[in-house]
């Protein structure tokens, strides 16, 4: 999932928003701070931290742990790793350009830049590779995925057409270029295993998932037919049977990921009229028709708001959140059964007036001028610490420590 934000404008306050990597917290930032929102109870809304003194325009948490990667609006062309718990500054590195966006999984973090993306290991934070040359990326589109096994990164192989470049960010080699659009990509998600991708253009009518594997087209889903729409984000569930889209427009469509059939237009039988009609038809009719369609929708108060969603288990069952760059978080409840309209049930207001559930955190500030082993104690810490007898890094509150010697 990707994290959204935008300039101040209209006098009101406009945020950085975005969840981590299984959707178990929510990373907020504006011009005059940053907070971390526990995503544990539907009823409630658990602040673990705020910053006063920072003012971000990217925040991202990894996972569970004390790690938290931050851009500061003053200084958009450096990067901070903190310890939020100790309100510590680990390390900090400067680009040539501005940084657009950040992502983080256990063993790699991404920068991405206009036209450069470096991939660093997050255990001692050097610079494993440099890709260098990319076509424009304005938006700084780009996806991590969130497996460690899977390390794929992708991003837009070019400029004027929805082409993803996915690359083996472990191995750090090229594996595929997609063609996933015929207009240039506007959103990217990778499932939570790693193996697939949704992919959806700036037209943003038709959302499709393909095979990391060998790049084939898996389901290919219908938003809308009406009118073309701004795309903020996909995001799949943490089970991989549901992908959420979201717009520029007040609706949330949510795809349910059926088993894939050897293809759509062989399934529509002969003897029908549909059948009929796809003999005389162009391909682009009746794949209109064959195109699946929403599984279940959700409904903002108002359109025109970017945001970003997720379909996580909380308590008793699946909730769809979404959370607006103007400063609210919304509850629905999903029906992973019968899907059709959901029902909201609850919001949140990002803003110290409604959520203060805690006591704030007061963030210290440290100069990154330390020794390379401090840094390296630092960044350990941040990870959490690991049990005696090794590390389960099925628990995400775990995290293997960086070493002195690492590769």
């Amino acid at each position: 999932m990707s994290g959204t934000s935008s300039a101040d404008t209209n006098g009101t306050k406009n945020y950085y928003i975005n969840f981590n990597q299984d959707s178990t917290s929510l990373a907020v930032g504006c011009k005059s701070s940053y907070k971390l929102f526990s995503l544990v109870s539907v009823d409630s809304l658990e602040k673990i931290y705020s910053n006063a003194t920072e003012d971000c325009c990217v925040v991202e948490r990894l996972f569970s742990s004390s790690l938290v990667a931050v851009v500061s609006l003053v200084a958009p062309r450096k990067l901070k790793v903190c310890h939020f718990k100790k309100g510590t500054e680990i390390c900090n590195y400067s680009y040539s350009n501005t940084i657009l966006g950040v992502k983080l999984n256990r063993v790699r973090l991404v920068v991405c830049l206009e036209e450069s993306l470096y991939i660093h290991n997050i255990r001692d934070m050097k610079v494993l590779h440099t890709i260098r040359d990319t076509p424009p990326n304005p938006s700084g589109l780009c996806a991590l995925s969130s497996n460690s096994e899977n390390c794929y990164l992708a991003y837009p192989g070019s400029s004027s057409v929805g082409e993803v470049q996915i690359f083996d960010a472990m191995n750090l080699n090229a594996k595929i270029m997609i063609h996933a659009h015929d207009s240039p990509l506007a959103a990217l998600a990778f499932s939570p295993n790693g193996a697939r991708i949704a992919t959806a253009s700036e037209k943003g009518t038709v959302i499709r998932v393909f095979s990391i594997t060998d790049g084939s087209k898996l389901f290919e889903f219908r938003r809308g037919v009406k009118r073309c729409v701004s795309i903020c984000c996909l995001a799949f569930s943490m089970c991989g049977q549901f992908l959420s889209s979201s717009s520029n427009t007040e609706t949330i469509h949510v795809f349910k990921l059926e088993e894939p059939k050897d293809s759509p237009r062989k399934s529509v039988d002969d003897s029908t009229w549909m059948g009929y009609f796809s003999t005389y038809l162009p391909t682009q009719v009746t794949d209109v028709f064959t195109q699946g369609r929403a599984f279940a929708t959700a409904y903002l108060p108002y359109g025109s708001v970017k945001n970003v969603v997720s379909i996580s288990y909380i308590q008793d069952g699946l909730r769809l959140l979404v959370a607006t760059e103007d400063g609210f978080l919304y509850i629905y409840n999903f029906n992973s059964k019968e899907g059709g309209d959901m029902e909201l049930y609850k919001k949140f207001q990002l803003d110290d007036a409604v959520v203060d559930q805690v006591d704030e955190g007061k963030a210290t500030t440290q100069d990154a001028t330390g020794t390379e082993s401090d840094k390296l104690r630092e960044m350990a810490q941040a990870t959490e610490a690991p049990p005696k007898d090794g590390f389960h890094l099925t628990d995400d509150q775990e995290y293997p420590p960086l070493t002195q010697n690492s590769d």
